[in-house]
């Protein structure tokens, strides 16, 4: 089922709301990391980065976020620095403030935490910012119902929510592959290739939109079939002209299943379509573990690629034209 299927408003009122509220939108808990939460208008935008090891290297990687800023026109934000060093989070805020304050934006608040206690980086002196920082724990904070009613998923970690794209059924693995075998012997026999190839692109189009409308579970069988028809782009294609903000969750459930028992050699296209697919759902976080599950399987895939660039250049999933029918090569003539 989906891990992020419902509509989640969060209303953060002090800093323990903003540290309950972060891994709700980011689907994990983030840990040495940057976190920018717009608020307001744009509000659709949030950004989370790796934190430097070294102060020399912060400006560089903030650069990344304060451009998709600059072209988002952001106006309030608040911003999370997750670490237990002090040195490395002030110097994150004062470079994002900077930024910020450069193209007029506003940075309303500032907080470091370090899983236990939170410290204010907004210059805060007064008995609400105690030196010592202030303790908190957000396990049982109301976001955490609300997120869960909202059937989202809360991850310890990005490297755990990163753990749920590969499969541990080794039996449904090789069960794909020996289906995928299979399904390359029998097109490899075929002596009308691009008739072959049209009628795999309709089956597969005819196959999606029965899990689109009920959610029939693809066997192992037609998961080592759509394997194989994948490695034809034009059949890809067909695939992801399938896809809308409408029916994005339910891709994401169809991908991330064939994505786990995938081999590791047919593995890149559908990562990229469930990357794709998360992307149009607004689950940044999940989209960028796929295109990392793509990248690692074959780094030159092109789909892959350029939701890699849409995503770090923060372009919204409203910015998305569905393929149309006209647009699929593989139909043509």
């Amino acid at each position: 089922m989906s891990k992020r299927s419902g509509p989640l408003t969060l209303r953060a009122k002090n800093p323990t709301d903003l540290l309950a509220m972060v891994p709700c939108i980011l689907g994990f808990h983030p840990q040495d990391s940057i976190v920018l939460v717009t608020l307001g208008a744009g509000s659709d935008f949030h950004a989370r980065l790796d934190l430097p090891a070294d102060v020399a290297d912060i400006p560089a990687a903030v650069e990344t976020v304060l451009q998709v800023a600059r072209r988002r026109r952001i106006g309030r934000s608040v911003l999370v620095v997750y670490t237990d060093d002090p040195a490395l989070a002030t110097a994150a805020e004062a470079t994002v403030r900077e930024g910020l304050e450069a193209i007029g934006a506003e940075l309303v608040e500032a907080i470091r935490a370090d899983g236990q206690r939170w410290f204010s980086l907004s210059g805060c002196t007064g008995p609400c910012c105690p030196a010592e920082g202030t303790p908190y724990d957000i396990s049982d904070h109301p976001f955490v119902a609300q997120s869960v009613f909202a059937g989202r998923v809360t991850l310890p970690s990005r490297a755990a929510l990163a753990a749920t794209l590969v499969g541990e059924d080794q039996a449904a693995r090789a069960a794909v592959r020996k289906a995928a075998a299979a399904a390359a012997g029998e097109r490899a026999t075929v002596k009308q290739g691009r008739r072959r190839l049209v009628e795999e692109g309709r089956w597969l189009e005819q196959r999606l939109g029965e899990f689109v409308t009920d959610r029939t579970p693809l066997s192992d069988d037609e998961v080592g079939r759509l394997l194989v028809a994948l490695t034809s782009i034009e059949v890809r294609d067909v695939a992801w002209a399938q896809m809308n903000r409408e029916n994005a969750d339910v891709h994401v459930d169809l991908w991330r299943d064939v994505v786990r028992r995938s081999p590791e050699d047919l593995v890149a296209a559908p990562a990229a379509l469930l990357g794709f697919a998360a992307w149009l759902a607004g689950d940044g976080a999940l989209a960028w573990c796929a295109v990392d599950r793509a990248q690692q399987a074959e780094p030159g895939y092109g789909l892959a690629g350029l939701l890699a660039q849409a995503l770090a250049g923060g372009v919204p999933p409203s910015a998305w034209r569905p393929l149309g029918p006209d647009t699929l090569s593989l139909f043509a003539g």
